[in-house]
């Protein structure tokens, strides 16, 4: 067992308290339990918001750190050096070399794992060098003791310069004593750990001055990475560049001769204060885990085994709340028209309400998809997944991790562009968010159903394979291949300054933090149902108001013919409503704009009821059904045999069968590409921070669409 000397009770602040602690920036390595110390340190008290210019998340939280003392603690990206080498790591020196940012910490919370210091060292030294108050969070100390490594804490603190905390981010050691640091007013380090050349003094000086900053490594920085530093001018910019020209400064080679004389410190000062006893059972553990979970045939035989329970999970667990949900909305909408009526009373329910349930129905799919990534994540195993994907997703302009944005698709587009998100490289991820939604998503089920129950017969082959079943799978593929193929030819067209690397250290295997997979869940859900939401909402109302109403009197003109013909021909009133509601559809802005858009989707050989079916299936695939069996007063969507008989009887205008196998095909092509889903967009612009990406997804997705569908329509025809 180590030894251990804990020296919280000897730290010694030779600041006098005089103001609380307002921003405390937490930074560390992956894979240090940086978020797990977040977690820790703020609880629900999270919000997540964005650093301005790029896609990382920025997440912020508020610490209690005494009874009348709180602490606003931001959440920085992992990164192992201030040299970042990706978009994502620049926020970190966006927010560090810039004193006039309202995030500025007041301190730096550096976490470190305490079974690898020397690694984790490097970027702690660069953090000092930068003179800013600091504390050293000593994490995963238990797998310190059980690797055989003894610290001595006393030595080491007095080596940094700084006070160091020995905590455990996954049980919640040590975090009282951490509270107590950093609730003092914490002096500035006095130590440096790397000496500018001599030879760039005469460089260093003028940028300290024309910047007025406070340390010559800052200004190191900024002649190292003036070009990434978004807060600086065009002409502070075109200062450094021209005062860099003046001396040999090879920036790469620089950074490498500085990181090797931090690395020859770091050994020196760990000689010290650190031993290492290999102890028996040290090893090797994951070691033999991962001779089975990486195997060349068991660990994707294995992956593929648990994306299965995965998805299972998603389509059938999540039906049970998604049906609940559904019933609430209907409930609540049956109980509001019960009970009042009017113009206001159809907009809150058949568009606020209805648009928020379109919201609250994913929610089950979100947490349950979250819950497996976070538990895989949490346990180890996921890092193992994408180090197996990357040689086979990296020719296609992906990499390993974008393996699970991509076959979580198949369940639902939305959770799977969140996904997205763990992806590092900036153009990995955008690829694997731009191509995700052309995988086959459950709401194309009952397009799908529908219209290959019209044109393909059931007939089994070898007495098992169900042709139905095998053109439904050839669907799917279908759509895997065209997001490959996607991302191939995005790979080729989209420029990157940043290059692809993937770095990754296997964590050990450990069991999930159950605290921290629920805070993953609930920062999900929140993050869709209050960002996406909104725009969901919003095009859900203007969707029924122009499905409600009409221009001029064509409305009321189109109820007044209805209930002549009702008296002419005797219908049930349940007739009456079926044609009522088919005639004011066709007389609605919807209606209009659905014969305006005949001319256009005629060449696919659509008329304008399926343009109607088009337009408001943009809310979601899966409407498609519904109004289908509005314009052709079918009366219960659910029952497929009645929508089939009523389609299949339905006629051209040349008194011809109209849905032949090659308006089907068509369709169903048209319903494999196209970008039909306004909770995507909406959740693709939540995650870029841009609608130029959305844009170009509908405008992709909806040519890709119209071309493969007009191919389809004219060689069957």
């Amino acid at each position: 067992m180590a030894e251990l000397i804990h020296p919280e009770e000897k730290i010694e602040i030779k600041a006098a308290v005089t103001k609380p602690i307002t921003k405390i920036a937490l930074i560390g390595n992956p894979n240090s339990g940086k978020s797990s110390l977040f977690n820790q340190l703020t609880g629900l008290n999270q919000k997540v918001g964005n650093f301005p210019g790029v896609t990382v998340d920025k997440k912020t939280g508020i610490c209690q750190l005494a009874p009348q003392q709180k602490a606003r603690i931001i959440d920085l990206p992992g990164t192992y050096s201030l040299y970042p080498k990706s978009l994502d790591e620049k926020v970190i020196i966006d927010l560090l070399y810039n004193q006039q940012s309202d995030l500025y910490p007041d301190l730096v919370i550096v976490t470190a794992d305490a079974s690898n210091l020397k690694r984790n060292l490097l970027l702690f030294t660069q953090l000092v060098d930068l003179q800013i108050p600091a504390v050293l969070a000593l994490n995963m100390m238990d797998v310190a003791e059980k690797d055989g490594v003894k610290i001595n804490m006393e030595q080491l603190q007095q080596d940094l310069g700084v006070p160091i905390i020995p905590v455990n981010a996954r049980t919640g050691s040590g975090i009282a004593a951490l509270k107590i640091v950093i609730s003092q007013q914490l002096p500035v380090p006095n130590r440096a750990f790397f000496q500018i050349p001599e030879e760039f003094s005469g460089l260093i000086k003028p940028i300290r001055q024309y910047f007025n900053l406070q340390t010559d490594y800052l200004a190191w920085h900024f002649a190292h990475q003036y070009k990434n530093l978004t807060f600086l001018s065009e002409t502070d910019k075109r200062f450094l560049s021209d005062l860099l020209g003046q001396y040999s400064f090879n920036s790469n080679t620089l950074q490498a001769s500085e990181t090797i004389n931090r690395y020859t410190l770091i050994n020196e000062l760990l000689l010290d204060s650190v031993r290492v006893e290999k102890a028996d059972t040290n090893e090797k553990f994951s070691n033999r885990l991962d001779q089975i979970l990486t195997h060349k045939i068991w660990g994707y035989l294995i992956f593929f085994g648990v994306l299965f329970m995965m998805f299972q999970a998603i389509f059938a667990w999540a039906t049970y709340p998604m049906d609940l949900i559904d019933e609430g909305i209907t409930a609540i909408n049956n109980f509001i028209q019960a009970r009042f009526d009017g113009p206001l009373i159809n907009l809150l329910t058949e568009g606020v309400i209805a648009g928020l349930g379109g919201i609250l129905i994913f929610i089950p799919q979100i947490a349950l998809l979250f819950a497996f990534i976070a538990i895989l994540e949490e346990t180890g195993y996921m890092a193992r997944v994408t180090f197996m994907m990357d040689k086979i997703m990296r020719k296609f302009g992906l990499n390993g991790k974008s393996i699970v944005p991509l076959i979580s698709g198949v369940a639902c587009a939305v959770p799977a562009v969140m996904a997205a998100r763990n992806i590092d490289n900036w153009k990995d991820r955008m690829i694997t968010i731009f191509v995700t939604p052309l995988m086959s998503c459950s709401a194309r089920i009952p397009v799908y159903t529908v219209l290959i129950a019209l044109v393909v017969p059931e007939k089994y082959y070898l007495g098992f394979l169900n042709l139905q079943g095998m053109v439904l799978m050839g669907l799917y593929l279908l759509g895997f291949t065209a997001a490959v193929l996607s991302a191939w030819v995005m790979k080729l067209i989209l420029k990157a300054r940043e290059r692809s690397y993937f770095i990754m250290e296997f964590p050990v295997y450990k069991m999930p933090r159950w605290k921290n997979v629920g805070l993953t869940i609930i920062e999900k859900v929140k993050a869709f149902v209050f960002e996406a939401g909104k725009v969901i909402i919003a095009i859900s109302i203007i969707l029924w108001v122009m499905a409600s109403y009409g221009p001029g009197n064509r409305v009321a003109q189109a109820e007044q013919t209805v209930q002549q013909q009702a008296q002419q021909y005797n219908w049930t009133p349940a007739e009456t409503s079926l044609h009522l509601s088919t005639q004011k559809l066709e007389a609605s802005y919807a209606g209009v704009l659905g014969r305006a858009m005949e001319p256009v989707i005629r060449p696919l050989g659509f008329d304008w009821k399926i343009g109607i079916a088009l337009l408001t299936s943009f809310a979601a695939r899966e409407v498609f059904v519904g109004t289908i069996s509005t314009i052709y007063s079918v009366g219960d969507e659910e029952n497929i045999k009645t929508i089939k008989e009523k389609l299949l009887s339905e006629k051209d205008e040349a008194g011809q069968i109209f849905f032949t196998p090659a308006r089907a095909f068509s369709l169903l092509i048209f319903y494999v590409f196209a970008m039909q889903c306004m909770s995507t967009l909406a959740v693709v612009y939540r995650e870029t921070k841009s609608w130029k990406w959305p844009i170009m997804q509908l405008f992709y997705m909806s040519g890709l669409a119209y071309v493969c569908s007009f191919i389809v329509y004219q060689i069957f025809k």
